[in-house]
């Protein structure tokens, strides 16, 4: 049977639950156990692919095609699992799914309560589609005492309940502030946090104290007589220069070594804790031999959380070159003014990610086209790609008029909306009058590469890849003839050659484009190829300067 591990959150939000389960996630595997790592999200969206990254941030994508919660990523890149759409459900979900139920006459009559039909929908959830997992870790969204989570603490409070006090254990995050006019740490927030999750039924187990300076003893004896928990069981969470070291971090406070003696487990008798992988990356970040400058031309850098996974992604291509990689976050729509590429003169490489809508599209555009003229690496996914197409088929193949009908009709439509296409046997449909919500090309598809390209060799020269997708328009097969005469490659393709998925510049070191997302399949100690290759080809620009 699978233990349960409920991680919530108090004082104030983004105090990093999420970090903090991947960490522990990663602390118990390498400890020799199999994870799965979920999160409930009390918002009511029904997922948050509809919401926008100034309010949500990113939109995580998984293999089966499920929008989901940034942290979904933090849980892959520590771990390894692979997420699925029943790894995050949402208050809109779950109630989705209660009414559903009411309509079809699922609770013959009954009046349909919070208590027990949501919490069980909840309860339901936590515990499905599991199979021989050692440990369930389940992080709640959102702060102690918020009106939305209330169903959410309940259920677990339930489901604690339920399965015993040696199968489930509760960890309480929260922040331990320090205040300058009077010197000193102040526990009495997490007091306050710790009380209220007490009133909601649950008692804490282990207290994990976000602080930016180290905790004393007597505060945390103090915080431990407060909340009823154990010294050792108050840990101290300080932050780190490199997320990559919260793991380790977080095993030197005892934390792995407390949630095995809870269950009972003896850490002296389980696997050697195995870290060596997480110091080799800390040692490469902290002490790295060389660094680059990446341009990164956005339409969402005021809010980086949109591009989470961007950037670690980032991080993971400069680990495996042994370099630093410096960003600099650039706003698309400076780029649509004058004299604006004096911003990516000294920029190794120029990234342009995805996006939504017309807005800055025109600085993409030209970004693409100061990196083709001047034989700076060229990096582009999803809209970045589209974009850097439209610049290729303007100014290359003579096709004054191209665009993309995301903007509006347009007389040469080289980007434009897909109504059908095959995913494995199936074919898949779309309108243009669909609810937003669920109608794009969602998750994992298969791409044939062409032998001898660039992208083939980065892929170490295999005939076929898997990358993660989230976009509604594609490039149009039927301008391919014209572009490749221009000298852009069409080095990827869907398995029945209708969708570009990959295109690449000839003469050029280093200008890449791709339909997918890559960033959301690399790791800190597995980085994807793409970015592996571009930081190379970043670093070896930066050598010519």
């Amino acid at each position: 049977m699978a233990r349960f591990i409920f991680i919530t959150g108090g004082v104030v939000s983004s105090l990093g639950k999420g970090l903090s389960s991947a960490a522990l996630g990663a602390l118990l595997q390498a400890r020799g156990f199999k994870v799965r790592l979920r999160k409930l999200d009390p918002y009511l969206n029904v997922d948050p692919g509809t919401m926008s990254p100034y309010q949500h941030g990113e939109v995580y994508v998984t293999d089966d095609g499920a929008e989901t919660d940034l942290d979904l990523g933090h849980y892959e890149r520590f771990t390894g699992v692979s997420c699925r759409q029943s790894d995050n459900v949402t208050a809109g979900r779950i109630y989705s799914t209660v009414i559903a139920r009411e309509r079809r006459g699922d609770y013959l009559g009954g009046t349909v309560q919070v208590i027990p039909h949501v919490t069980d929908a909840i309860k339901e959830f936590i515990t499905a589609d599991l199979s021989d997992e050692d440990f369930v870790l389940v992080e709640i969204g959102g702060t102690i005492g918020d009106i939305e989570g209330l169903p959410f603490v309940e259920a677990i409070r339930q489901l604690g309940n339920e399965t015993g006090r040696h199968n489930s254990l509760f960890i309480h995050v929260t922040l331990v502030p320090y205040i300058s006019a009077a010197g000193e740490l102040k526990t009495k927030p997490t007091q306050h946090s710790v009380k209220e999750l007490l009133g909601l039924g649950i008692q804490p187990d282990i207290v994990l104290c976000r602080s930016e300076r180290e905790i004393p003893r007597e505060a945390r004896q103090k915080l431990a007589l407060f909340c009823n928990v154990h010294p050792d069981r108050v840990i101290q969470a300080r932050d780190v220069d490199t997320i990559y070291d919260v793991p380790i971090a977080y095993h030197n406070q005892g934390l792995d070594e407390q949630v095995l003696k809870h269950f009972g487990l003896h850490p002296g008798r389980e696997a050697e804790v195995e870290l060596n992988r997480w110091n080799d990356i800390v040692d490469t970040i902290r002490s790295p031999e060389g660094e680059v400058t990446i341009a990164v031309v956005g339409k969402y850098t005021n809010l980086l959380d949109a591009y989470k996974s961007l950037n670690e992604a980032l991080t993971h291509g400069g680990i495996a070159n042994k370099v630093r990689v410096n960003l600099n976050w650039l706003e698309s729509e400076i780029f649509e003014g004058e004299n604006a590429a004096h911003h990516l003169e000294s920029c190794d490489g120029i990234l342009v990610p995805g996006g939504f809508g017309e807005r800055g599209s025109r600085g993409k555009i030209n970004a693409a086209r100061f990196a083709r003229e001047r034989k700076v690496p060229y990096f582009g996914i999803c809209f970045g790609m589209q974009m850097a197409v439209i610049e290729a088929a303007r100014n290359l193949a003579g096709i004054a008029k191209a665009g993309s009908t995301e903007f509006g009709p347009c007389d040469e439509p080289v980007v434009g909306l897909l109504t059908e296409w095959a995913r494995g046997n199936v074919v898949e449909r779309r309108r243009s009058d669909d609810d937003l919500g669920g109608t794009m090309r969602l998750g994992a598809y298969a791409c044939r590469l062409t032998p001898g390209t660039k992208v083939a060799e980065i892929y170490s020269n295999k005939s076929e890849i898997s990358e993660r997708h989230r976009h509604r328009y594609e490039v149009n097969i039927n301008y391919r003839r014209q572009l490749e005469a221009a000298g852009m490659t069409f080095s990827g393709m869907s398995p029945d050659g209708q969708l570009p998925e990959i295109v690449e510049l000839q003469d050029h070191p280093w200008f890449v484009g791709v339909q997918f997302h890559p960033e959301l399949k690399s790791k800190p100690f597995d980085p994807h190829p793409m970015f592996t290759s571009f930081i190379k080809a970043a670093v070896d620009q930066s050598r010519l300067v």
